[in-house]
């Protein structure tokens, strides 16, 4: 919490407010400086943790081997320039991308519906992929996105959900708040017995424990030739779009009068928030699968730390979602080594019991 500002000799209101705009913004940038260090550490201990012991000094010497052009010093070496550069490096940044996504969508659904317990799967969309995955993987559909069919027919899924909430939601009239969260619940709920009817009619128990392997989330599939770009352009994309309408986001939260009073047309911009989220989380699962409670319970922890202003809120939910799903994969990967966990478990064995600490400190108006 911030200090409160006293007021001094000859000093306005306006003075004050400026000075306290001033502090807040200290203390919002901060945090982001200390959060951008952790996330570095955070990124290294990814690289360097696994069920394969690499040690720091050749940790260090393969990753200026691949960006400085400095040589290996033997070739025993080799192998472990494999797992480092090509499997680790990969899949760290893909965790960073997603965690850093899905806090995002988590911020820009809980000032979309204006309800602190929206997550970045309330719309359906995570259920629209799950249907499109499971479909891939037990009955070979989305052939025609070749080596990446499991990915594109998630995504193809997601979209479709996407479409549907939003023209069930559309079509009862504006485009409000509640619709959204009810069309998302219901597109869920009916996309989720989907899937499952999916498993249960496949033949295939191999296939069926690779979908729930996948419904779990895991960053197995991270590869350089793979859409890890992709991700990773798309989360800085809309990053960059959300910190411009910050002030739009807060307007937004405080209601549809408020945003109406500033100019700005809550509808349109529901819509633009909509299709963003949906982009976010549709790449982002057709990569990762599903990963829960990151994008519920980091915008909570990010409003506590720099208050409700959604300039400041971003950029430090960013940091934190990638900080703890990069920590949950670490975990995913060495509790059970050789064998892997999928991050899912992580999350919510975490972020459950955190999520009722922060109901438990939450103050209730009379």
């Amino acid at each position: 919490m911030l200090p409160m500002l006293r007021s001094r000799p000859g000093e306005t209101k306006g003075d004050q407010d400026a000075l306290g705009f001033t502090a807040r913004r200290r203390h919002a940038l901060g945090w982001c400086a200390a959060l951008t260090c952790a996330l570095v550490g955070t990124m290294v201990a990814g690289i360097i943790a696994g069920p394969v012991a690499i040690s720091v000094t050749d940790s260090v010497r393969i990753l200026g081997h691949h960006l400085l052009g400095m040589g290996l010093v033997d070739q025993t070496q080799v192998a472990q320039d494999a797992i480092v550069w090509e499997i680790r490096v990969p899949r760290v940044l893909l965790g960073a991308a997603v965690g850093a996504g899905l806090a995002l969508a988590g911020v820009i659904l809980q000032a979309l519906v204006r309800n602190m317990l929206a997550d970045p799967y309330v719309l359906g969309v995570n259920s629209g992929a799950s249907v499109g995955a499971a479909a891939a993987v037990l009955f070979g559909a989305g052939a025609g996105f070749g080596d990446y069919a499991l990915q594109g027919s998630a995504f193809f899924g997601a979209l479709v959900a996407s479409l549907l909430v939003f023209f069930i939601a559309r079509g009862a009239g504006r485009l409000t708040s509640t619709r959204l969260l009810m069309s998302g619940v219901a597109v869920g709920y009916a996309l989720s017995a989907a899937t499952s009817f999916l498993v249960f009619a496949s033949d295939s128990a191999e296939g069926a424990r690779s979908v729930m392997f996948w419904l779990l989330g895991s960053l197995g599939l991270a590869t350089w030739n793979g859409p890890l770009a992709v991700i990773i352009v798309v989360v800085s994309s809309v990053a960059a779009m959300l910190m411009i309408w910050g002030r739009h986001l807060d307007a937004l939260a405080a209601g549809d009068e408020t945003a109406l009073t500033l100019g700005i047309n809550p509808d349109r911009f529901r819509l633009v928030l909509l299709v963003m989220s949906c982009l976010l989380v549709g790449v982002i699962v057709a990569m990762a699968g599903s990963i829960g409670f990151i994008g519920l319970v980091v915008p909570h922890l990010a409003r506590r730390i720099v208050g409700g202003a959604h300039r400041a809120v971003l950029p430090v939910a960013a940091l934190l979602g990638s900080i703890l799903l990069i920590w949950a994969d670490i975990l995913a990967r060495t509790v059970l080594a050789p064998q892997e966990m999928p991050i899912g478990i992580i999350t919510a064995l975490v972020g459950a019991p955190f999520l009722l600490i922060l109901v438990r400190r939450m103050r209730t108006s009379a």
